[in-house]
């Protein structure tokens, strides 16, 4: 017999910015809307009003629908509301709201990727803010995060957010699940210009190219010209071995992060703040990273009140290799985004080496020194970048050689 009543959502004492509907298809009666909300004298019309267009949208014309709110957003109300006609009908027709224009931007392949937060992709509440808290990337996630029997109505509503959340120029980022869920989540996520999608417990190079052809075939298929780069985690020891295979596996595969929680599991042994344990895997994937020209992205920090601990962590990742890690919480931004920003001292010797090379360059000399030591092509080029990243993030003025002066020169 056919199940004509489904749920969707999340309701509670302690729910945000969400609403649970129960939607009961009937033969006759029309549709009938029982709001329960704080906000109904407010917004209780435009609830209404918005409940009736998206089930028509849908074909439906008798109907009993129960709504719990607790401040949802309209975008939110289309998700649940999309996703209980979904669990009776099995349609794949789509409601979408808009698609904001200040949305429409895309990244680069070596934009900085210092801090990345992630946000429960079927938490609305964490949704609505999070591009105020100047994080690099906010990070969708539709995998750990979100319980097995609440993926498919959270792909939806990380659709919805994808369009209407405002992310103030940080990287639209998704982590998908594994599997054919993960292939479904594409469909979703991919055509409202999502930058990056970072692929869970990576342990085979087929694996991202198969998500990286299915993203070109959704691309392909709705005319799309936004790119769409790849990040693998690799969260396993399988995966630490395949790194590098995995690192070049794909032409989209922009970083590479680890994901320390799982790899120590796996490894068998207990999680430290110091991290001896896992220094081989990490050393490992930044040097596969590197080898292949990607961003090597270290694991989340996951004691959030410890700020010290946290600090000393992003020093010691840098120090690796690491370009950038994992934020479970918007207070560890600023401390992970200082620690991989480069310092004044670091910025003063990389300008004197570029300004060594220079010099020696305008008077046609092949070799380059800084005071009584030789200067390698490489460590000329690590400079570079660390002025380009100091420029970027406004440490440095663009046109800084033409202050100093000619004496030093």
């Amino acid at each position: 017999m056919k199940n004509n009543t489904a749920t969707s959502g999340n309701s509670g004492p302690k729910v945000r910015s969400d609403c649970e509907m129960t939607l009961e298809l009937k033969d006759e009666g029309g549709i009938v809307i029982d709001l329960k909300s704080k906000v109904k004298v407010l917004y209780g019309e435009s609830i209404h009003k918005l409940c009736l267009e998206i089930m028509n949208h849908f074909g439906i014309s008798n109907a009993y629908l129960k709504i719990d709110d607790s401040g949802a957003l309209p975008f939110v109300i289309a998700a649940r509301l999309e996703s209980v006609i979904r669990k009776i009908t099995g349609t794949d027709l789509e409601y979408l709201p808009e698609l904001l224009e200040e949305n429409k931007y895309s990244t680069t392949p070596d934009r900085f990727r210092f801090s990345r937060l992630y946000i429960p992709g079927n938490t609305p509440s964490m949704m609505i803010n999070s591009g105020l808290h100047s994080a690099d990337g906010i990070i969708f996630d539709l995998e750990d995060s979100v319980s097995p029997e609440k993926k498919d109505e959270a792909r939806i509503l990380v659709r919805n957010a994808l369009r209407q959340i405002r992310f103030n120029g940080a990287e639209r980022m998704v982590r998908i699940n594994q599997g054919e869920r993960g292939m479904k989540d594409l469909e979703f996520v991919v055509p409202q210009n999502v930058n990056l999608i970072l692929i869970p417990k990576c342990e085979d190079a087929e694996v991202v190219r198969g998500i990286e052809n299915r993203i070109s075939e959704i691309r392909t298929q709705q005319r799309l010209s936004n790119p769409v780069y790849l990040m693998p985690i690799i969260e396993t020891t399988l995966g630490v071995e395949m790194a590098f295979e995995i690192a070049r596996s794909a032409s989209g595969v922009v970083a590479m992060a680890v994901g320390l929680e799982d790899l120590t599991a796996d490894m068998g042994v207990q999680k430290t703040k110091e991290g001896k344990e896992t220094l081989y895997a990490r050393t490992r994937i930044i040097n596969a990273a590197k080898a292949a020209s990607i961003q090597p992205i270290d694991s989340v920090f996951s004691d959030v009140d410890d700020m010290e601990s946290l600090h000393q962590n992003v020093l010691s990742a840098k120090a690796l290799g690491f370009e950038g890690m994992g934020c479970i919480h918007p207070r560890q931004i600023r401390v992970i985004r200082e620690g991989f920003a480069p310092g004044p001292e670091e910025i003063e010797r990389s300008e004197k080496i570029v300004l060594a090379f220079e010099n020696a360059r305008s008077r046609g000399l092949g070799v380059v020194a800084l005071g009584s030591k030789m200067i390698d092509p490489p460590v000329v080029a690590r400079a570079q970048k660390i002025i380009d990243l100091a420029v970027r993030l406004g440490l440095l003025k663009a046109d800084w050689i033409s202050e100093v002066p000619d004496g030093l020169k």
